[in-house]
């Protein structure tokens, strides 16, 4: 299994806290079975790295690890996604193509934030994790399969079965054992190992040589809230890393308005915990981006070199980022004037 954000599955569950403890016995167990599993935790916590821990921990783990992503669904592409089609069967396809379902024979099918999955398509899906059988589009006939089905979600799925949002049907289909992954606030004392952990691996990718974290960093870590969890974490550490000091680090934790970019948006109780996370999230990864698009005088390819993603996804994200073009020229141009 190839790495994922810098880490591999194996190394998913990286601590020494109570409750990563627990995660990681709650997994070994879970893997001796075939049950359906659930995980559940906030955005970033490492859902989808312990789903696939569980996968190469269980007897299924030399057949394919598939991943459904439940928010990106179109009702159009479901079925097609899901179970395959005939040749004919649907604009397009012009040759028989299995589902992932199919493909996941003998393996592990895995539903990321399942809870965002349209509820016009959730009727299928239970179909296809209660009988085992699934038919492609524009067949005859149906076909069994042995998949283990691993669900993640960062929502309260009774509160949406409560208001219709989702079926109760399948969630106690999918919710045979829940594994709750614990925020990074609730095991602060992991931070520093994670932390150190990320600088190895970056510093290996992106060849920079950043001094041992000082005590004043590392007591400013523990000391953060940290909304994005261990996805924000790690992004600290390439910020680390590729600008090789820790004043711009902790500033980034306790000056969110440094780079001259709009502040995150107040909290308030009427806004999902799910909505404010990802946009504290996203105003951490504009601002990293930002500086290390200054620290290499606004040049985007050794930007995303520096970054370890590619330079399409570079552009992307700039663009997702709604730095204003004004800011962007004058930037640029300071930085030639003082060259």
């Amino acid at each position: 299994m190839g790495e994922m954000n810098g880490y591999r599955p194996a190394e998913a569950l990286i601590g020494e806290s109570t409750g990563i403890r627990r995660v990681g016995e709650q997994l070994r167990k879970a893997a001796l079975t075939d049950i359906p599993v659930l995980i559940v935790g906030e955005s970033g916590t490492g859902k989808e790295l312990a789903a696939r821990l569980l996968h190469d921990l269980s007897a299924r783990r030399a057949h394919n690890f598939l991943k459904v992503n439940c928010p990106t669904v179109l009702s159009k592409q479901f079925e097609s996604e899901l179970f395959g089609h005939e040749p004919g069967a649907c604009p397009g396809a012009n040759e028989a193509k299995a589902g992932k379902c199919e493909k996941a024979d003998k393996g592990t099918l895995f539903l990321n934030e399942i809870g965002e999955l349209d509820l016009t398509l959730q009727p299928k899906l239970l179909h296809a994790l209660q009988d085992f059988r699934v038919a492609r589009i524009g067949a005859s006939t149906e076909r069994t399969v042995d998949i283990r089905a691993i669900c993640t979600t960062s929502q309260d799925l009774e509160a949406q079965v409560a208001k219709g949002d989702f079926r109760a049907d399948l969630l106690y289909r999918i919710n045979v054992l829940t594994i709750n992954l614990p925020p990074l606030r609730e095991r602060l004392s992991d931070v520093p190992i994670l932390m150190n952990h990320f600088i190895r691996v970056h510093s290996g990718r992106i060849g920079g040589r950043p001094q041992p974290m000082s005590m004043s960093l590392t007591k400013s870590l523990e000391c953060y809230h940290w909304p994005g969890n261990v996805r924000e974490l790690e992004n600290l550490a390439k910020c680390y890393v590729v600008l090789g000091g820790e004043e711009q680090v902790i500033s980034m934790l306790r000056r969110p308005d440094d780079l001259h970019v709009e502040s995150l948006d107040p909290i308030d109780t009427t806004t999902p915990l799910r909505i404010q996370t990802k946009r504290a999230v996203q105003h951490l990864e504009r601002r990293i981006i930002l500086s290390v698009l200054q620290s290499h005088q606004w040049n985007r390819r050794k930007t995303a070199r520096s970054l370890d993603i590619s330079y399409r996804t570079l552009l992307s994200k700039i663009k997702d980022s709604s730095i204003p073009p004004v800011y962007r020229e004058q930037t640029a141009a300071s930085l030639a004037s003082r060259a």
